[in-house]
């Protein structure tokens, strides 16, 4: 009698496609390079040249870091979802497909590996909070931790749901610089909730990224109410990301 081919633990080909990930990421360091140089010379150049402005004044190069954190979560989540691309045009994924793997744990490492180093990369900036002037409480740093966490799962579910959708890198890139760069600039970023007019101030209320960047702002300045208001939606958001990003490749996976 024939026997089924044995399954893997879906623990460890989590573990083992997630690992894949970085392992890419220490064969391509211009990947960290852009990540977070970019949003650190954005960073520097806004600071600098708002800082004589009355209105920004008050967001200060302290209140835009958080800003350069999201981009740096957004470029890394951005990356890792150009390798799922790659691992589709190479024929690595219809490979992975073809064992017993569930679909879920393809997208599960995924959303590990790639928004993990998200997470990572946006927690390199953290020490710079202290050198403009920034004093979080003792819990404000596990505070921002937290906050960077849930915006590298939110971000690298967005990027793997349309990455599924898209073909190629070039339009991959046109897609997420229609989609999460607008919800960035409207985060928070550069300029903060209360100098928006009026009907930018609904945008930025809905926006899951302006929930994500007020509480890292929060988290870095003490802020426990706007810590405590955050939270919940920006955690909602990342969940929905999260199942959304393992359901669609389930989908793929079986169909």
């Amino acid at each position: 009698m024939n026997q089924a081919p044995a399954i893997a633990h879906p623990a460890r080909s989590l573990a083992a496609l997630a690992v894949r990930e970085w392992l890419r990421l220490s064969r391509q360091p211009s990947r960290i390079v852009a990540a977070i140089g970019t949003p650190l010379l954005i960073w520097v150049v806004l600071a600098g040249g708002f800082a004589q402005s009355a209105d920004v004044s008050s967001h200060g190069a302290a209140g835009m870091l958080p800003g350069a954190m999201s981009l740096t979560v957004i470029f890394s989540a951005i990356f890792g979802a150009i390798s799922l691309i790659d691992d589709r045009n190479q024929g690595y994924l219809r490979a992975v497909l073809a064992t017993p793997t569930p679909g879920w744990v393809i997208g599960g490492s995924k959303l590990l590996g790639a928004g993990g180093l998200a997470m990572i990369q946006g927690a390199a900036l953290l020490p710079l909070a202290a050198v403009v002037g920034a004093r979080p409480e003792p819990l404000g740093w596990l505070h921002a931790l937290g906050a960077l966490a849930v915006m590298a799962v939110f971000a690298t579910g967005l990027s793997l749901v349309l990455a599924w959708r898209v073909n190629s890198v070039a339009g991959f890139h046109g897609v997420m610089n229609l989609i999460l760069m607008p919800m960035w600039l409207l985060s928070g970023a550069i300029f903060p909730l209360s100098t928006a007019a009026g009907w930018m101030r609904l945008v930025m209320l809905a926006n899951p990224m302006a929930w994500m960047t007020d509480t890292l702002h929060a988290a870095l300045t003490g802020q426990a109410a706007a810590i405590s208001w955050g939270w919940p939606a920006a955690c909602s958001a990342a969940a929905l990301t999260l199942i959304s990003g393992c359901a669609v490749v389930g989908r793929r996976a079986v169909a």
